[in-house]
């Protein structure tokens, strides 16, 4: 129950919260914004946090990839481009807007919140085959059925989350730190025309290849992609101009 899942992470897993919530400061802002604009519950950013700890590159052994753990198929058919030069999975904004498409028609499969964060993890098919065979859309009825209606990791996953988000709301309450939103990670998007080399990029946007891959977690090589009209790459914060300006003499 949420109760145990808040024991949890206030004791043998507080080390692995401690480090969600200080990835939430850089992110959670634009999360919950997104979600917002798509017409999603902005709670449900917590989802990211229980699924990858808001780590933008962590790959499962199921090879789900990305804050939202989206495996290959779910994003390319959420419009994600995944490919040799390029994992949209791995962009926190890209990742997050193609998430809150997927809610949306986990939703209108089940018309529960709950029941479409249970069947983000359990797949979309499981949740409403569930309420169908049992008669009844209440998570925590379908749980009680144990076994026959959802896996033990689904039946768990809500409660999981409800804690995650609990305490992240609250952290001081619970015995965490404060987490300092205004440490929000900061940035401009550029439009590049053609595959360009990202150390050509930070020369003219005056900063480090290290930092541009850290900006783009979901470019996987040294060049941006290929054959992507209007890719829009992202650089420090307010370094448009210079950016624009140097690359014009490139």
């Amino acid at each position: 129950n949420v109760e145990s899942f808040i024991r949890y992470f206030q004791t043998n897993g507080r080390k692995h919260f401690e480090k969600w919530l200080g990835r939430s400061k850089d992110y959670m802002v634009m999360l919950q914004s997104i979600l917002k604009e798509n017409g999603v519950p902005e709670d449900l950013s917590y989802i990211a946090l229980i699924e990858s700890g808001l780590n933008p590159t962590v790959r499962s052994h199921a090879n789900a990839v990305g804050m939202w753990q989206f495996i290959k198929g779910t994003a390319t058919r959420y419009g994600l481009r995944v490919d040799w030069w390029i994992d949209e999975r791995m962009d926190p904004e890209k990742a997050t807007h193609a998430a809150a498409k997927y809610f949306k028609n986990l939703y209108g499969m089940s018309d529960s919140w709950h029941l479409a964060a249970a069947s983000y993890n359990a797949g979309e098919g499981r949740g409403p085959r569930a309420i169908k065979r049992h008669g009844t859309e209440d998570l925590w009825e379908l749980a009680s059925f144990k076994k026959r209606s959802l896996h033990r990791e689904t039946r768990e996953y809500v409660p999981k989350y409800l804690a995650a988000l609990t305490i992240a709301k609250d952290p001081e309450s619970y015995g965490f730190e404060p987490v300092a939103f205004n440490e929000e990670l900061m940035y401009d998007k550029v439009r590049v025309s053609q595959a360009t080399d990202l150390r050509v990029i930070a020369d003219a946007s005056g900063t480090t290849v290290e930092e541009i891959r850290r900006l783009n977690p979901e470019l996987l090589r040294w060049f941006t992609p290929p054959n992507y009209p209007g890719y829009m790459v992202k650089i420090p914060a307010g370094k448009t101009e210079m950016y624009a300006e140097n690359m014009s003499k490139v």
